[in-house]
């Protein structure tokens, strides 16, 4: 970054091919052998989707979610979208640390800002989602509970005229994915449909992709993120924002295996999407982070 012009390559190639943990030691040791925030002179020398990466990359992850969750909310209109996503398909520690990191950067409690810019049925599946109460990692399923709450769930929906949301937020929020997958499994016998027939067919907007969101990362988190990233590159324009903000949160976590899902489910490789939709320093900074698809 040295002189006129920026080797972007140079760039790449250290910080793609480091953890996040090795970012961080080269930052530290940036700023003590040249005094400047490293942060601040990638922002100020690259441009573009390039950019919005490379930083992102720079992030302790945490963090990284936290500011995203804070973009997702300041200024006018909220994407609720990404709330979502980030809530729905992190564990309870997950959930906790980046409370914690969104309190030290911003100043104020994360729930309080969810409950501040959304309302309804949506802030309270949100703000549920944020006390991370699905976590029971035994295994444990009483398949008498089970049975109860779908019979609940159905009564909740299709059996009334009209839906009692709470119902389906409170059993959707609460119980662990073990738990969730044999209820879905006992609805559907007495529904004689999906639990996702039943939310589309009962809600609509922001609450039905909230709730279709819980039910896909408890059946399979990994197809959910293939779907998110495969959505992102499908069709006319990108969203990078989707784009950036899975590959970089889920590349040291389980992107390997979100990558066998993408083919699985698709017929083509996630890298061969990216090829076909993104160019230039940005294309071959996501390939470097999605590596290989052997």
């Amino acid at each position: 970054m040295k002189g006129i012009g920026t080797n972007e390559q140079a760039i790449i190639d250290v910080l793609t091919k480091r953890s996040n943990v090795q970012r961080q030691q080269i930052a530290k040791s940036f700023k003590a052998q040249f005094g400047k925030d490293l942060t601040e002179t990638l922002q100020s020398e690259l441009s573009g989707k390039f950019e919005r990466l490379i930083v992102a990359l720079m992030y302790p992850p945490y963090r990284f979610e936290a500011k995203e969750l804070h973009d997702a909310m300041k200024g006018l209109g909220t994407k609720e979208g990404v709330i979502i996503e980030i809530l729905a398909s992190r564990t309870k520690n997950q959930l906790r640390e980046i409370m914690k990191a969104y309190e030290e950067d911003y100043g104020s409690s994360l729930e309080e800002d969810i409950r501040g810019d959304t309302s309804g049925y949506l802030e309270r599946i949100l703000v549920c989602l944020l006390q991370g109460s699905r976590d029971d990692v035994s295994g444990f399923v009483d398949p008498g509970q089970a049975v109860q709450d779908a019979q609940d769930l159905y009564a909740a929906g299709e059996k009334i005229h009209g839906t009692d949301e709470m119902k389906f937020i409170t059993i959707l929020c609460t119980r662990s994915a073990t738990h969730l997958m044999r209820v879905f499994e006992e609805y559907e016998k007495i529904a004689g449909k999906s639990i996702e027939d039943s939310i589309q067919s009962e809600t609509h907007g922001s609450l039905e992709e909230a709730m279709l969101t819980v039910v896909k990362c408890t059946r399979n988190l990994h197809s959910y993120f293939a779907e998110r990233l495969y959505y992102a590159l499908k069709g006319a324009g990108t969203r990078d924002g989707t784009l950036i903000r899975n590959i970089v949160s889920r590349s040291e976590i389980d992107l390997n295996l979100i990558k066998c899902q993408f083919t699985k489910m698709y017929g083509k490789t996630l890298s061969s999407m990216i090829v076909g939709d993104t160019s230039g320093d940005y294309k071959n900074a996501l390939l470097n982070l999605v590596g290989s698809d052997s």
